[in-house]
């Protein structure tokens, strides 16, 4: 899981590492860079080892931390009058409690380790668990225990663990960026589906797969497979793959779609590698289902994947809402002096109001008025017309890379997505989220595709995929498809990860013009 990490309308679920035999050394294959001689079983050990002494210290230090801000430096302080029991002494049951949940909850997983939320949904989890189950065993046992104490280490806890696996997965993809700490692995199947498959993992920011070579259902004449100008050796067929996972040290190996023979060759195929302790990677053919709607149902030794129907209203749309209220609310009140400044800079850089309005369609098709800085001249919507012979926009959509209406406090506005801020006020009267498709005109909505409304089924959001993977640099069809991957996979701990990611785009601005 990359930091709170890049979400894309595609994962591999797959363990990354099991305890590995010695292979045999890698034969005449040059990878795009240098690759660590480490398998993925070694390297993941160690990190593994590595997370579990830092998250022992972490909270350690949390709970010490707390301990002198509640109670001094002479932790005198006692859990419970009834017996004679200090919080010294309670320190190393709450820190190994803590520390055993976040084992149990699988926080250190190997197939969550540095790609996709799981790794942090985990930790609050089991931090969240600990602090529940202390408080029903105080209540219980009518224990009269600190409650300004639990409300220090908490917090605290908390979010020193997420900035510990943050800033170790920030180093964990920094090493990959250099061929360090990947799993090694060979894409099985036709060869539109390797293409797609290799083409997805090269797309996902922190990837921890690094493909070496690819095994075609049909072997062909040509010697490589041609993914966006990539050559990927083609090293195998069916029924030589198990060599080649030995010849190549490779530590999984990815199925891309049917193959031929059906789940009859799958399950050989299984048994093979586990001489060579290989993982089997099956890539499902529901690219546009996120992991939490599957789930594997076992019927009398048949495995039966269940897929959950997408869901656009109920409790999580409530609690949405909620968070969208009292984060819309805290943002007004905090960028009020912001507001002002911006206001004064558009009045003495041009003339014409502060503010631009704008008919945009809503959920279900209703229309509302969104409100931006102004960034372009006064008459910019008169002047679109002329302009639309020279559009570099895909779709629907009209896009200049130097648009001449754009004024001068416009144009760094616009390159730190500064405009939208006074949003947070449609997000206030709820006409829009925080987080959630792009708002749409008219004419474009006027000429989507069928499959396509499905984009105006939950409000459009001031923020987005669209917005943390290229904006105005991605093309029309992977736009819709962010946007409808969205609608149907949303999360409020996804909101939380795209928000994250916002605020590293406005820093470090990515196709914003």
């Amino acid at each position: 899981m990359s930091s709170l990490n890049e979400a894309v309308p595609f994962e591999i679920d797959v363990a990354i590492g099991t305890e590995s035999e010695t292979r045999r050394p890698v034969q005449s294959f040059a990878p795009t860079h240098t690759l660590s001689n480490d398998s993925a079983a070694e390297w993941t050990s160690r990190y593994r080892k590595t997370l579990a002494v830092i998250d022992a210290a972490v909270v350690v230090a949390a709970l010490g931390i707390s301990q002198t801000a509640r109670f001094g430096l002479e932790f005198q302080g006692r859990v419970f009058d009834q017996v004679e029991l200090t919080y010294l002494a309670f320190l190393p049951l709450i820190a190994a409690a803590w520390w055993m949940l976040l084992c149990v909850f699988g926080s250190r997983e190997r197939r969550i380790l540095g790609i996709g939320p799981d790794e942090y949904k985990r930790v609050i989890v089991s931090t969240f668990t600990l602090f529940g189950l202390l408080a029903i065993g105080c209540m219980a046992l009518k224990i009269d225990a600190s409650r300004g104490y639990f409300a220090l280490a908490f917090p605290i806890g908390l979010a020193g663990l997420l900035t510990e696996r943050w800033t170790m997965r920030r180093w964990l993809t920094t090493q990959r960026k250099y061929g360090h700490f990947l799993s090694r692995v060979i894409v099985l199947g036709k060869a539109k589906d390797v293409r797609y498959v290799v083409s997805q993992i090269d797309k996902k920011s922190g990837a921890a797969y690094q493909v070496v070579g690819a095994a075609l259902t049909k072997r062909k004449q040509r010697n490589f497979v041609d993914v966006d100008g990539r050559k990927i050796p083609i090293l195998a067929g069916m029924d030589s793959i198990g060599d080649a996972v030995v010849d190549y040290n490779v530590d999984a190996v990815i199925i891309a779609g049917p193959v031929n023979r059906g789940s009859k060759y799958v399950q050989q195929l299984g048994w093979k590698l586990e001489e060579s302790k290989t993982e089997l990677v099956l890539a499902t053919g529901l690219t546009n289902v996120a992991g939490p709607r599957i789930h594997t149902r076992p019927v009398e030794g048949l495995p039966l994947m269940h897929v959950e129907l997408p869901h656009y209203s109920g409790a999580k749309h409530v609690a949405k809402r909620v968070s969208d209220i009292v984060l819309s609310a805290f943002a007004l009140t905090a960028l009020m002096p912001v507001f002002v400044a911006f206001a004064l800079l558009i009045k003495r850089d041009s003339a014409g109001p502060v503010f631009f309005r704008q008919k945009r369609v809503g959920r279900d098709g209703s229309t509302f008025e969104m409100c931006k800085f102004r960034s372009m001249r006064p008459n910019a919507e008169a002047e679109l017309e002329a302009l639309k012979p020279g559009n570099e926009g895909s779709g629907p959509l009209f896009k200049l890379h130097d648009d001449p209406r754009v004024t001068k406090v416009g144009k760094w506005m616009r390159k730190y997505s500064l405009d939208e801020l006074p949003q947070f006020w449609n997000v206030f009267k709820g006409d829009m989220s925080i987080v959630g498709p792009r708002p749409p005109l008219a004419s474009e909505v006027a000429e989507y595709a069928e499959s396509v409304h499905r984009r105006l089924y939950i409000k459009p959001g001031i923020t987005g995929m669209w917005q943390v993977n290229g904006r105005s640099e991605l093309g029309w069809d992977d736009s819709v498809r962010l946007d409808l991957y969205y609608v149907e996979n949303w999360s409020l701990t996804g909101d939380l990860i795209i928000m994250w990611r916002t605020f590293r785009v406005m820093i470090h601005p990515v196709g914003a013009y």
